[in-house]
């Protein structure tokens, strides 16, 4: 799903914001403290033009020092005042920023965890990477100090509009004029300036995602030569970026400046008619300075929430992007009655859980990734429980399909899968996947040392029961010669080792994790001829009492599986022992015997 299309779905809704301030009043002391600290300073800000009011009268129009003293500690007061309110709203502001990040990125994480495949096969990593990061990061910023300027500008202009009518309703009927016309503009710009920051939004996303892919592929673009190319592509959407943010900072000018005019016209206007009051003894030099003063401190709060405004519709974009992440729902899940006897991914019921045996059966299954393009159609396969089956097959037949519709990955479009007799989604995902070993050709290791990526196999086994896993797949034979042991780290994904190394790591996960059901995809196909001699060696291991599922490419790998299932396009064309399908003669043969052919050949080669 691209940029655009995310777009489109997420209208601007009550529900998005609903969310957000579900997650910012997670603290309510917190927020209370923030609205308190907030409005004391505000209540201190409006207090200063009456202060002055006061020595304007009372010291240089009426001669009169004898309070002098006590308006110096008022000054002082207010001062000390002013000190304390604006640490306590930047000290619980910060917090709130801190925690509503957090929160942001926790319920966004979660629910990562539990999305199918489908969702990542559709969605670009770069989109998921600025949601995260980028979004995450604005919005908590734009909310933790938005509620500050909010509680600020709505008290000032409560606390000055209340000032000047008491004082002198005639002038402040100038203000009250004023604010409509702003309030005005406002809506006017609003749909303008969200719909731009949507635009650069977009182009963020997908200039993250260029970022993203040239980190990933930065190998590939050196071999092919390309990197004119991808730096052609990721200057044009910089381009498209820098123009469209453009549009959204002069639209948010423009909407400052218009309000900042209509607020000096106010200005402008309070002090010609405030001079004539003057004149006509109707009010005091004091209380005009007082008028113009809160005339312009009243604009200021005004601005604020302008400013505040244009932020929330920044804001608006990067909402519906988070809280459509954190509200995904995954198109696998389990029902309401299996989850209340297996549990969820976070909440498991293990002491529900049965054991697995092993027998598994295909029934009538049809599948598809894209409509009107089926990998599989009405495919039958009964597997015993302890067999070693091998799925083998030239690209596209249908290989990787079948395991990952075994280990619940993707489900079928129409059909029964059966474990132990009973159609897998009768059971939760997660019990599925707890006795489930899967070991691919490309593993995945994470940024740590060798001793904890192999203990990801299982999470509660000690140091020597990750050793030994280690000794038994032939690790500890590299890991001896690292200056630190097991406790080097392996880098990003595994990138300080070898293949064969990375291979190998992912074989001791799964002797660790004892699964029922193994899966072993494609997992020599990368490996030097060394390695291989291991991996056999490691793979006879785990083959032994389990089921188990081989995608071959080196078919010396597989002659002695129990069961070899040649696959063409989604259906089985022959199945048998090694030794009976070499009898036959027919497509597996074929196979067989061109590879050994290649690899007398390479062999040769070698030789001289």
């Amino acid at each position: 799903m691209h940029d655009s299309d995310q777009d489109i779905m997420y209208k601007v809704q009550l529900g998005t914001w609903k969310k957000i301030i579900g997650i910012v009043f997670k603290s309510k002391k917190r927020i209370f403290l923030l609205i308190l600290f907030s409005g004391f300073v505000s209540l201190l800000d409006s207090g200063f033009p009456l202060i002055n009011r006061y020595a304007i009268d009372t010291f240089f129009i009426g001669g009169d020092y004898s309070t002098w003293p006590y308006f110096i500690a008022v000054n002082i007061l207010v001062a000390t005042g002013f000190g304390l309110g604006i640490w306590g709203f930047i000290y619980q502001a910060g917090i709130i920023e801190a925690e509503v990040s957090f929160e942001l990125r926790r319920q966004a994480f979660k629910n990562l965890q539990m999305l199918s495949h489908t969702y990542f096969d559709k969605t670009p990593q770069g989109w998921i990477m600025a949601r995260m990061t980028s979004d995450a990061r604005k919005l908590s910023l734009i909310i933790s100090w938005g509620i500050v300027d909010l509680v600020w500008a709505i008290f000032s202009m409560i606390i000055i509009l209340t000032i000047l009518y008491i004082t002198f309703f005639k002038l402040a009927v100038i203000i009250t004029i004023a604010l409509p016309i702003m309030l005005f503009v406002a809506f006017v710009f609003r749909k303008i300036i969200l719909k731009q920051h949507r635009v650069a939004r977009r182009y963020n996303s997908q200039l993250t995602a260029q970022y993203n892919e040239g980190f990933l592929g930065a190998k590939t673009t050196k071999s092919l030569s390309i990197e004119d190319t991808n730096y052609l592509e990721f200057s044009d959407t910089a381009h498209l970026l820098k123009r469209s943010s453009v549009k959204a900072v002069i639209s948010s000018a423009l909407f400052s400046s218009i309000i900042l005019v209509i607020a000096y016209f106010a200005v402008a206007t309070t002090m010609i008619s405030g001079s004539i009051f003057v004149l006509e003894v109707a009010i005091t030099i004091g209380t005009l300075q007082m008028f113009i003063a809160y005339t312009i401190n009243f604009f200021e709060p005004v601005m604020a929430l302008s400013r505040i405004i244009s932020d929330l519709q920044n804001a608006q974009a990067s909402a519906e992007r988070i809280v459509g992440l954190i509200e995904t729902k995954s198109d696998l899940t389990d029902t309401p009655e299996v989850e209340a006897v297996y549990g969820s991914l976070f909440d498991d019921h293990k002491e529900n859980w049965e054991p697995l045996k092993g027998d598994i059966e295909f029934r009538d299954v049809s599948f598809y990734y894209l409509e009107n393009e089926h990998i599989l159609t009405n495919f039958n396969l009964k597997v015993n429980a302890g067999q070693s089956v091998a799925l083998v097959g030239h690209t596209g037949s249908g290989k990787t399909t079948i395991v990952n519709l075994l280990s619940r990955f993707y489900e079928p479009t129409s059909g029964t899968i059966l474990i132990d007799g009973k159609d897998y989604k009768e059971r939760s995902i997660h019990w599925l996947h707890s006795k489930l070993g899967y070991v691919l050709q490309s593993p995945h290791l994470f940024s740590t040392t060798v001793l904890e990526n192999i203990r990801y196999g299982r999470l509660d086994a000690t140091d020597e029961e990750v050793i030994y896993a280690a000794k038994i797949v032939g690790v500890d034979d590299f890991v001896k010669k690292m200056d630190l042991g097991y406790q080097t780290f392996v880098g990003e994904g595994g990138n300080l080792l070898s293949v064969g190394q990375k291979q190998l790591i992912s074989f001791a996960r799964a002797v660790l994790a004892n699964p029922r059901i193994l899966i072993l995809d494609e997992a020599t196909s990368s490996i030097d001829s060394e390695s291989e001699i291991i991996i056999q060696k490691a793979t006879e291991f785990l083959l032994n009492d389990r089921t188990s599922f081989i995608v071959a490419h080196r078919l010396s790998t597989i002659v002695n599986s129990d069961l070899i299932i040649m696959l063409d396009m989604g259906k089985i064309i022959e199945m048998g022992s090694h030794e009976e399908l070499l009898a036959k003669r027919g497509a597996y043969f074929e196979l067989y015997r061109n590879q050994f052919i290649k690899e007398k050949e390479k062999v040769y080669e070698e030789l001289i």
